[in-house]
């Protein structure tokens, strides 16, 4: 693996990470996103219905979570999740949770990190964790660490130097048994940065961290709430610059347009794509725009038409649904709303999306309110569409050198 930078601005770096994949032959976009899946699958999709969308990363992200329990199935299949799930070409980074389900914290000790899987809690000591990852074999996979310090509203300094301790503890003990490990080799062991809301442990787990072997660096623990977002984006931007330029940056919990553009300025690479289906499992459709060439309040007025209204809604009401209780954002608009039964426009103007293209926002609405599962799998369509095009709209702009254009933009439509 590696990560060739073409361009470095007041800290964003646009580049490829070549030599991807057991055979070498991948390569990945930067700053990009990875395919959130559900136990290896695009939720609501089908394999055939994903190839439809237009720019879907290289990369999908496989939650331990979701599979720890089948690993005994993957080890007698022995060919690796990738084959076993029909997804073979797409490159596979395994993270230890769900970015959308909520772990109850309490439960890392120094020999193991706990996940939640639907059968409950699975007991994960080093050993276990490597075993499973023999019978997973992806490309990337996140080290166990202990991530629980950054979960405390305020994090103790006794607290956050045990969570690096305890981090550093596993990734010796993960990269010793990849070493004895023939089916392992090709794979790449991504570093986790710990420390909760302390800036020296914070540090001291960059730069210890920096000094093993891994391929890759996971930023975890910033997503925090909007009290302490600049504070946590401040030790951002300390932690990037302790780390390797010539090494991967990915960042757990971060997936909203405007934080996205936040964390990119401060070094990081690569996000998680559960913000589309968050949005889906409301109910709601990624309306914002990011056509950042033309003049911004046009753009937007033309794209939302007369939803643009939805920019003045009280954010602070709550989106209840089944699986997913988030709170509505202004990067989107609620379809389950009477409003909607008779416009008969496209979700977006101009967008390329099989929904879009085919389908009214008077249908989706019609769907959701009658409970149809297509629903779900259109606003799936349009929601991944958009946020991939979101991302490939950063990379164009980081070559025109218009950056600045397009983070105004999107923070005008912030809530």
């Amino acid at each position: 693996m590696k990560l060739s930078l073409t361009n470095v601005v007041n800290g964003c770096r646009l580049g490829k990470i070549k030599n991807l994949g057991k055979t070498g032959d991948r390569t990945m976009d930067i700053p990009g996103c990875l395919l959130y899946t559900k136990t290896g699958s695009a939720p609501h999709l089908t394999h055939h219905t994903l190839h439809s969308i237009h720019r879907v990363p290289a990369m999908a992200q496989l939650t331990l979570s979701s599979l720890a329990e089948h690993h005994e199935v993957l080890a007698e299949y022995k060919e690796g999740v990738g084959k076993f799930i029909g997804m073979p070409e797409l490159l596979l980074y395994c993270s230890l949770h769900d970015p959308v389900s909520l772990c109850p914290a309490g439960y890392v000790t120094n020999k193991s990190v706990s996940i939640w899987g639907v059968g409950g809690r699975v007991e994960m000591t080093a050993s276990k964790f490597m075993a499973i990852q023999e019978a997973l074999q992806p490309d990337w996979f996140q080290c166990l660490s202990d991530g629980e310090a950054s979960c405390a509203e305020a994090t103790s300094i006794k607290r956050a130097r045990k969570s690096v301790d305890r981090s550093l503890l596993f990734l010796d003990h993960c990269l010793l048994l990849r070493e004895e490990s023939e089916v392992l080799q090709k794979s790449t062991i991504i570093g986790v940065i710990e420390g909760g809301d302390v800036m020296e442990e914070r540090l001291r787990s960059a730069r210890e961290t920096a000094k093993r072997p891994v391929g890759g660096f996971l930023l975890d623990g910033f997503q925090g709430n909007p009290v302490t977002l600049e504070t946590r984006l401040d030790m951002l931007s300390s932690v990037t610059a302790e780390l390797p330029e010539d090494k991967p940056r990915l960042i757990c919990g971060v997936s909203r347009p405007d934080e996205v553009l936040q964390c990119i300025e401060r070094g990081v690479d690569l996000f998680e794509s559960f913000f589309p289906y968050q949005v889906t499992e409301r109910g709601c459709a990624l309306t914002f725009s990011f056509d950042y060439l033309p003049n911004p309040e046009e753009t937007l007025l033309k794209q939302n038409g007369t939803q643009e209204k939805i920019k003045y809604v009280d954010q602070t009401e709550k989106i209840k649904t089944t699986s997913c209780n988030q709170e509505m954002t202004s990067f989107e608009i609620n379809l389950k709303e009477k409003k909607y039964q008779e416009d008969f426009g496209p979700l977006v103007r101009g967008c390329s999306c099989y929904c879009c293209k085919n389908h009214t926002r008077a249908y989706v609405h019609h769907l959701l309110v009658t409970s149809e599962l297509l629903a779900g799998v259109l606003l799936m369509i349009h929601n991944f569409e958009h946020y991939f095009g979101f991302f490939h709209s950063i990379r164009e702009a980081l070559r025109s050198d218009r950056l600045a254009q397009l983070k105004e933009l999107i923070l005008r439509q912030a809530s």
